[in-house]
């Protein structure tokens, strides 16, 4: 009888290996990917002020957008609400706007005998206050406790806001015909200071191109919700774990440090500036894919994260200097980490 060889002779195949799950990271790359893409349907161009929009969205940060009139500040703004599952509100500020028109106030029920408190429109996810800078400082003054605390005092009760809570503020140039200064105290509140510029030539052509002939909400009304606030909750998570060296973290003090010092500046950067560029320092790492971060990632968040919080002194302001330059002049001179 012939002997059987088959199972000794053939070989056995080898099994497949196990796929490899996505890291977060990636995740969370392909999903600023699409959101990205979504903004792009209706934004041209901007792509930083974008970037910048996602960052501090992932900071928990509350931005401020300049620029001048009819630059898609108040649009950019829109478009980051339209993408999360969230409420939303916005508020115009004007000259005769009263603290209890955005906080809201106590009104007496006479049924009952007693007061309750109306909540106004800050009592939302999203708040979208178009040109902050309008309003004086009586009325900038109910932002303080809400921006920093997330809650709002009224009447000795305190009221807190539902997660997420972002402010998106936009202003025009301050040398504008009406126009209030914003409050040190409430700049310093900002995470960024964003600033939209006029498009290039050929962006303006291709706006001209794409949105001709249609409304602002008819550009609005094709964009998708991306995010939910689990989602956001877990993303912004990911932020946290990010890695810091501690050469990179003496570096952002430096930084810091240097404002303070430095003779062509009336007023530095604070402590909460160092805690910002650290933060954001992060979340830059992360949207590139990157789970530490590098010194070009301090290096980009420096000037929207410093420019609304320091003051140039009256000499340095008359030499037409801008605080962009002395933030990179600050960095040069530095020694960057290795």
């Amino acid at each position: 009888m012939e002997e059987n060889t088959f199972a000794e002779n053939t070989p056995v195949p080898e099994s497949a290996p196990a796929p490899v799950p996505p890291s977060p990271l990636t995740e969370l790359n392909a999903k600023v990917y699409q959101i990205r893409n979504e903004i792009g349907k209706v934004i041209i161009g901007q792509h930083q002020v974008v970037d910048l929009l996602l960052i501090g969205l992932l900071c928990d940060g509350h931005l401020l957008l300049e620029g001048v009139p009819g630059v898609a500040k108040t649009l950019a703004a829109k478009l980051l609400s339209k993408i999360i599952d969230v409420d939303f509100s916005r508020l115009q500020f004007t000259p005769d706007l009263m603290p209890g028109d955005v906080i809201g106030t106590s009104v007496f029920n006479p049924k009952e005998g007693a007061f309750y408190f109306r909540s106004g429109p800050i009592f939302s996810n999203i708040v979208l206050i178009d040109e902050i800078n309008r309003a004086p400082a009586k009325t900038q003054s109910a932002l303080f406790e809400v921006m920093e605390e997330r809650q709002v005092t009224v009447d000795g009760d305190t009221h807190v806001m539902r997660y997420p809570f972002i402010v998106l503020a936009t202003q025009n140039p301050i040398e504008q015909e009406g126009t209030y200064r914003l409050p040190e105290a409430q700049l310093d509140r900002f995470l960024f200071k964003i600033e939209i510029g006029y498009p290039s030539l050929q962006e303006e052509v291709n706006i001209l191109t794409s949105q001709q002939g249609k409304t602002q909400n008819e550009l609005l009304q094709n964009i998708s919700k991306l995010l939910s606030p689990a989602d956001l909750k877990n993303y912004r998570q990911l932020v946290q774990e990010v890695i810091v060296d501690a050469k990179i973290i003496e570096y952002i003090a430096r930084i810091i440090n240097e404002t303070r010092n430095n003779p062509s500046l009336y007023l530095g950067a604070s402590t909460r500036a160092s805690l910002a560029l650290l933060k954001s320092s992060k979340a830059c790492a992360a949207i590139k894919g990157r789970n530490f971060v590098i010194p070009d990632d301090v290096i980009e968040m420096a000037a929207p994260v410093l420019r609304h919080r320091i003051m140039l002194t009256p000499e340095k302001e008359m030499e037409g200097i801008d605080t962009d330059d002395l933030i990179q002049s600050i960095i040069k001179a530095m020694e960057i980490p290795r």
